[in-house]
């Protein structure tokens, strides 16, 4: 027996919301009750009701305006689940500019979602990221989500994938959470988590480890990991996996993670670095098939796979420059007669290091060597800096025993360090005494010890005077200043230093956790004056809401200062940045950077970049500009020289870099209207319409449901099951800027489900009768709403389309869309004239508009079916490709019992999946009618 049209399940069925296309496939009875269990065929299940609970809807619930307002949006927002625009945008609480959104259609164009997003500092790579995260999640194409970021950059994954998409991911630290079993995985536990990259390198051994200890490490950091079943995996700070050989740990656990999801996202403002193999290995992390060796990288081949825009051509939603130019300023700081110890420390260390440094060249005392150059460093810094340091110099060079000092064996991340961890590892590595050392840095000491008890700092008095001409000038009391310096001691100094002068001060560094850091970013977004932070402290920092920043001391790296001024001139920054660099007046970090500065300004110019770190990487500009600057301290005759052999570094470099920007380039132009498509794409207003007129209609059938709009704009609800939202909005722009609101998308499970699997109307029924005021009078005919539908083992394929038909039959496609576009917006009312529902032109009706539905329902099929196939054939490279990935993952296991355990285990869940694959090669079209009614023109 076949029951079709609106029935309904009793109350499980409304309490769903949906009424069912329903078959009854069999009839029981047992102990006097009747059962029937009915197949609902838009939801591919089968229920098992009473006999009593199987009826016809009753005449209590008569076809509203609000009923036909609301399956008509519903079907409007289910097709744009399923048609081609870009979904993310318009359903998240950020409104993505130009650029982000080029990255994400990029992304979305291939099926193998596999992208290096290398735009510049401050342009919201982590923006972008989360918008095809949201893309994929939306199409149902990624559940399982990884995020690897460095340390100090996992919470602020955390807090902007909330903030900003809505998206709930878990910080996993490895090692926190323990296995229950050999069987238990921990990355399972979570759908979307996040992990700090450094804490999941596999280690080849350990010392006093078993191979078995080993083992039980790596398992729980990257063999679980990798056999965790991710969809997409994304890396921040990409290049930091290229590595300097394949054989590093990072390289190994860049590798096992590019296998480990079939969509990946590296994230990299720096990927290329000046080094071709370390580039050519994190582009074979994409595709190694595309990328087999360093010759393959050429433009052809790497443009697909790479989205990069730079801040100098990046707009607005409104085509203006997204960024103001910078306004960068070399502020010497004099000495003054009452600086005259501070200056005679700088002097006397400056000959304990020149010395020192000659020596540790000579003698090849490499980790003396790096020390020497970082104390000339501190003393510029501070003369707290260097007195700490000079004491704790001081403690090893007593507890020292004489040996021949072993080569300096440097971590493979040691120039993405910053100057005090790099300090900090020195002191302890620098096992050799320099000539007569312990006599020179106890005398060196007492000069620090006198000179930071009985004088301030000259560069500190510079800065406060800076800062009250400042707040004078932009006649701002409140004046925010950021200021940086490479070492804790000037840190803490400094705080010392405006604290007792009662100007609120907070500071940032390496060492300290995650919940400090977000408390001290507060304190400085709030009313704190002034945040002092070093390289460490300010990484992933956004501080748009200060523009003026200080380079308390510069780093002889100019790459360091553009990171620096990174954390303020940002997407959202309002004014023109104000960069100050401080530097001793006379010294020789003057006199190098004050001829630096101008000649490398001429060589940026020529080259169209406006920062050195468009054209240098890290570690090449570490030894460069450390080279210069200790030369021409210990050599001042060779400054010039070292000076024009550093500018020349700088110029090849530029060459360099307009090839390597070849590779990215892909000449299209950002574009301001579909930033303006996207900002004003009805999907929101079309979910406001439908749940109003979804709950209007509930309330007249006598359901408790009620939706109230408030001053605020935002609306108060009541669903029919009782349960009650407050204070929502399904604007993300609103929920942006009225944060008590609560942002309610598609994601929701009740939002949903209210157009997922709409009724299909019963062809027995009247067909009611609506006057719609925009259409002009002329306008009587018949309007339905169709739906084509595969039917089959894969039921998500669905499209909604319009049929209207005049009196006589004839189909008009124009006419159709007008209709819904006006019944989507509430503009009818239902009439009632019973002289035309005569059964007989009733049956007419039905049949010409099937006769249309079919033509039309055809050739949307045809469309359909084309995308199925691919799709479905894109489904099973996935597959493939994520067993595959999975299955090197587990042969990589050292244990062999485990491991074979583990690959019986993947081809057991490979056969299931394959018959699964299988099923959904059979669908067969499916036609319903969800709505119809009689369009009476004007009275």
């Amino acid at each position: 027996m076949e029951l079709s049209g609106m029935f309904e399940v009793g109350e499980w069925a409304w309490s769903q919301a949906h009424q069912q296309h329903v078959k009854v496939i069999e009839s029981s009875g047992l102990w006097g009750q009747s059962f029937y269990r009915v197949w609902l065929q838009q939801q591919d299940s089968v229920v098992k009701v009473r006999a009593g609970d199987l009826t016809q809807p009753t005449k209590e619930h008569p076809i509203s305006q609000h009923f036909l307002s609301y399956i008509s949006v519903a079907a409007k927002i289910s097709n744009a689940q399923h048609e081609d625009i870009l979904l993310a945008p318009i359903e998240s609480n950020v409104i993505p500019l130009p650029h982000q959104l080029k990255a994400l259609n990029k992304a979305m164009a291939r099926k193998q979602v596999r992208y290096l997003f290398a735009d510049e500092v401050g342009l919201g790579k982590t923006i972008e990221a989360g918008l095809v995260m949201r893309e994929l999640k939306l199409r149902g194409m990624a559940k399982r989500i990884l995020v690897c970021a460095p340390k100090g950059l996992v919470s602020q994954w955390v807090s902007e994938m909330k903030t900003h998409f809505n998206e709930n991911f878990h910080l996993l630290l490895p090692g926190e959470q323990k296995p229950v079993d050999e069987n238990d995985n921990v990355w399972k536990r979570y759908d979307q988590v996040v992990c700090p990259v450094d804490s999941i390198k596999p280690i080849e051994s350990r010392k006093g480890w078993s191979l078995k200890q080993v083992h039980e490490y790596n398992k729980h950091r990257f063999d679980d990991l990798l056999a965790a079943g991710w969809d997409l995996i994304v890396i921040d700070e990409a290049h930091r996996l290229g590595g300097s050989t394949e054989l590093v740990a990072r390289y190994k656990l860049g590798q096992g993670l590019a296998e480990a999801a079939p969509y990946l996202l590296l994230l990299s403002a720096t990927p290329h670095q000046g080094k071709s193999d370390a580039f050519h290995r994190l582009m074979a992390l994409l595709d190694p098939e595309v990328f087999p060796d360093v010759g393959s990288v050429t433009k052809e081949r790497v443009q697909p796979f790479v989205v990069r825009t730079e801040k100098r051509i990046s707009i607005d939603g409104e085509g203006k420059p997204l960024f103001k130019p910078r306004k960068t300023e070399l502020v010497p700081v004099s000495w003054q007669a009452k600086h005259a110890k501070q200056q005679h420390l700088y002097e006397e260390v400056t000959e304990y290091i020149k010395e020192g440094y000659n020596q540790a060249k000579a003698k090849k005392q490499n980790a003396v060597g790096f020390l020497m150059i970082l104390m000339q460093r501190l003393v510029s810094s501070s003369s707290a800096a260097i007195a700490k340091t000079l004491s704790r110099r001081l403690i090893a060079l007593e507890n020292m025993v004489v040996e021949d000092e072993l080569p300096l064996a440097l971590a493979e991340d040691w120039a993405e360090l910053d100057a005090q961890s790099q300090l900090d590892d020195l002191v302890v590595k620098s096992q050799q005494a320099l000539d007569d050392e312990k006599a020179q840095v106890s005398y060196l000491l007492k000069l620090a010890e006198d000179c930071t008890a009985n004088e301030n700092d000259a560069k500190a008095e510079a800065l406060l005077d800076w800062l009250y001409e400042l707040q004078q000038e932009e006649q701002s009391p409140q004046l925010k200043m950021l200021v940086f310096t490479e070492f804790v001691p000037t840190q803490q100094m400094l705080a010392k230093f405006f604290s007792d002068r009662g100007i609120s001060v907070v500071c940032l560094n390496g060492s300290m956790d995650l919940s400090e850091r977000k408390k001290v970013q507060a304190a400085f977004a709030d009313d704190t004056r002034i945040l002092i932070s070093t390289d460490a402290g300010g990484e992933g920092l956004n501080l748009q809401f200060c523009h003026v920043i200080v380079n308390y001391d510069m780093p002889w790296n100019p790459m360091r200062m553009e990171q620096r001024i990174g954390r303020v001139d940002r997407i959202g920054q309002q004014h023109t940045v104000r960069a100050l660099n401080f530097v001793l007046e006379g010294t020789v970090e003057h006199r190098v950077r004050d001829v630096l500065e101008t000649k490398l300004q001429v060589i940026l110019e020529e080259f169209g970049v406006d920062k050195t770190s468009d054209v240098l990487d890290s570690a090449e500009a570490n030894h460069l500009f450390d080279e210069l600057f200790i030369e021409s301290l210990t050599n001042p005759d060779m400054m010039d020289q070292e000076l024009a052999k550093a500018l020349k570094t700088i110029q090849d470099a530029g060459k360099d870099k307009k090839s390597q920007d070849s590779l990215f380039s892909d000449d299209e132009a950002l574009s301001a209207e579909r930033y303006k498509e996207s900002a004003n794409h009805p999907l929101p207003y079309w979910l406001n319409t439908m749940v109003e007129q979804y709950l209007c209609w509930q309330n007249i059938t006598g359901k408790n449901a009620h939706f109230k709009t408030n001053d605020n704009d935002s609306v108060d609800i009541t669903w029919p099951d009782g349960a009650s939202w407050q204070n929502i909005t399904f604007i993300g722009k609103q929920a942006q800027e009225q944060q008590s609101l609560k942002h309610i998308t598609l994601e929701n499970p009740k939002i949903r489900g209210l157009c997922t699997n709409l009724p299909i109307w019963n062809e027995v029924q009247d067909i009611p009768q609506v006057r719609v005021s925009s259409l002009p009078s002329g306008a009587d005919g018949y309007w339905s709403l169709w739906s084509v539908r595969f039917a089959g083992n894969d039921e998500r394929q669905m499209q909604y389309f319009p049929i209207y038909i005049k009196p006589n039959g004839q189909f008009y496609a124009t006419a159709s869309n007008r209709v819904w576009e006006a019944i989507s917006n509430c503009d009818l009312t239902v009439i009632n004239d019973s002289d035309s529902n005569a059964i007989g032109d009733k049956q007419t009706v039905y049949e010409q508009l099937t006769v249309c539905a079919e033509n039309e329902g055809r050739r949307i099929f045809d469309v359909m079916l084309d995308k199925y196939n691919e799709n479905l054939h894109q489904q099973k490279e996935k597959g493939e490709y994520s067993f595959a990935s999975r299955k090197r993952a587990i042969e990589r296991i050292g244990l062999p019992e485990v491991k074979n355990y583990r690959l019986r285990q993947l081809a057991s869940e490979q056969l299931i999946w394959k018959d699964e694959m299988t099923e959904k090669e059979t669908v067969f079209p499916e036609l319903s009618l969800h709505l119809v009614f009689e369009i009476k023109g004007k009275l």
